[in-house]
This record gives structure tokens, sequence and C-alpha cells, in this order.
């Protein structure tokens, strides 16, 4: 039960087979159809991916949105290390303010 059980799959054995799936249909008269014969030769090629084609409106937009996104991005990125700056800078000058603090105490005893 708590053991991983890995599928195997098996060699290929170069016969195609298509996948037929019946249909059933109640308003249509039956017809004899011929079934499929697996045979050993290869299965038709795939029809060739349609390509995108913009037109010069639709590349003006994807060009608008994607210098909007870069633009985006640098200014959340800038202030994040506008941010981290000022933090720094802060920090550093409470800590030089409790350095003349804690020198001055002692100075006075």
């Amino acid at each position: 039960m708590f053991q991983p059980r890995i599928p195997v799959n098996p060699l290929p054995t170069g016969i195609v087979t298509p996948l037929v799936q019946p249909t059933v249909t109640t308003d249509i008269a039956p017809h004899h159809t011929v079934e499929a014969v697996a045979c050993n030769h290869r299965a038709p090629a795939p029809a060739p991916a349609s390509t995108v084609r913009l037109t010069p409106a639709g590349l003006t937009v994807v060009v608008a949105g994607g210098a909007g996104a870069v633009l985006v991005v640098g200014t959340v990125l800038v202030s994040m290390l506008l941010a981290v700056a000022v933090s720094a800078a802060s920090v550093a000058v409470c800590a030089v303010v409790l350095r003349s603090l804690l020198n001055g105490q002692s100075r006075r005893r």
C-alpha cells in the first residue's frame, strides 16, 4: 500500500491502431462501417501549425504592452531598491546617534 508503483510502458511495436470511439445515435439509421485495419505504415503527418500573423495595429499593441510591462517591473524594482537604501541609511543614522549618546554618558562619569 505504501510502496510506490511506477507504471512501465511497453516498448513500441511500430503498429499504429487508430482510436475509434463508438457513437450512439438514435435518429440516424444504422450503417455498416469498415473497421480500421492495423498496418505497419506510419500515421499521417500532422498538419503544420498555422503561424500567427500580426497586423501593424496588433504589432503596435504587442510592442506597447511589452514596453509597459518592462516599465512597470523596472519601477517596482527601483522602488524596492530605494526602500532598502532609505532603511539602511536610517539604521545607520540611528546607530551613530546611539553611539554618540552612549559615549557621552561614559565621559560624564
